[in-house]
């Protein structure tokens, strides 16, 4: 009997690809070259190819988390590993396996109907669940690096594919080993570790206002639903109307800088975080500033929320990240705080 292993079908090409679909900043740009991933290997022959060819490429996920240049040269690789399964379970834990492509709210809502509670705060985040810990995604007081048990990734440049635990992907705040070395590793399955002890995370108070009475403890699912409506009406949904989310990360200050701040803006809005630090709202430093619902050309500041940029039809990334500066230079000169852009810049 022949126990070899059957090679893959190759990676579909599309030259000349239009990805105004494939970011929801819904920006029109074109990918030279475009590579269906749909199953992790299909990665390594690709990459001999793209040795030999010395090829410029990058990998995109839903989108959610990018501005696109209206050309991208060479090869974009359109991430579609799907699938997801419990892969073990003890008294404890149970261990969840998911593709990389998997939309990520699609994922989470998955989770609650397998009876898995804790992802519940992290819901309608748009994206994929391969990029999600790239970012380390966080939301509600709960980032998804708390939930990882693994990560699986083709490393591009030892053309093999890894496994790194928990503790090796150096997760914080809106970072991660594989965002500290971007163009390196393909992420192609994220492997969960969700406790069986369950408990609310009710601490920042747009949460904690839907649940006001002391003597009831909502379910997961209830929490899932209630930070949905939340979403739904602090964030555009991208279909509507381009964005891609909290566009700038809350800077996160010394307990002393956050002192003086305070003396001069006594209603600033701000969270601990690690000893010693304050994390600050962004969100209410770029409002101060004026800029919630104004325009700038095609592009503007979202009306219900002023950490969101949006594209109101025929933008591109040029007009985005000129609206950027002009937000980051003001808030700098107002608060002497530098704000940090939360996309990727491709």
């Amino acid at each position: 009997m022949n126990s070899a292993k059957i090679a893959p079908n190759p990676a579909k090409l599309t030259p000349n690809l239009g990805l105004k679909d494939r970011n929801t900043f819904g920006l029109d740009a074109t990918a030279e070259l475009a590579y269906e991933i749909t199953c992790a290997e299909q990665l390594p022959a690709l990459f001999r190819e793209f040795a030999d060819k010395k090829q410029v490429w990058r990998a995109l996920g839903g989108g959610s988390n990018v501005i696109l240049p209206n050309q991208l040269p060479g090869a974009t690789l359109l991430i579609n590993i799907l699938g997801q399964d419990i892969s073990q379970s003890d008294e404890q834990n149970t261990w969840v396996s998911v593709g990389a492509g998997l939309n990520w709210h699609e994922f989470v809502s998955w989770t609650l109907e397998q009876s898995l509670p804790g992802l519940e705060n992290l819901a309608l985040i748009p994206g994929t669940v391969g990029a999600a810990p790239i970012q380390n995604i966080g939301a509600y007081g709960v980032e998804i690096g708390q939930y990882i048990d693994s990560i699986e990734a083709f490393d591009t440049e030892a053309h093999a594919f890894i496994t790194l635990p928990q503790t090796a992907c150096q997760f914080a705040y809106r970072d991660s080993y594989f965002k500290q070395h971007p163009q390196r590793f393909i992420v192609t399955k994220v492997v969960f570790k969700i406790p069986k002890a369950w408990k609310p995370r009710l601490q920042y108070a747009d949460l904690a206002n839907q649940f006001t009475d002391p003597n009831y403890t909502p379910s997961a699912k209830e929490i899932f639903a209630a930070v949905c409506a939340i979403r739904s009406q602090k964030l555009p949904d991208p279909k509507v109307i381009g964005n891609a989310g909290s566009f700038f990360q809350n800077p996160i200050v010394a307990n002393e800088q956050y002192e003086l701040l305070i003396q001069k803006f006594p209603n600033l809005i701000s969270y601990p975080d690690t000893p010693g630090m304050r994390k600050l709202a962004a969100g209410w430093m770029i409002d101060q500033c004026g800029f919630k619902g104004q325009r700038l050309g095609p592009v503007g500041v979202y009306e219900k929320q002023a950490l969101v940029l949006v594209n109101h039809g025929g933008g591109d990334s040029t007009d985005i990240l000129h609206l950027a500066k002009t937000i980051q230079d003001k808030v700098q000169q107002t608060f002497g705080v530098q704000l940090h852009i939360e996309p990727n810049i491709l």
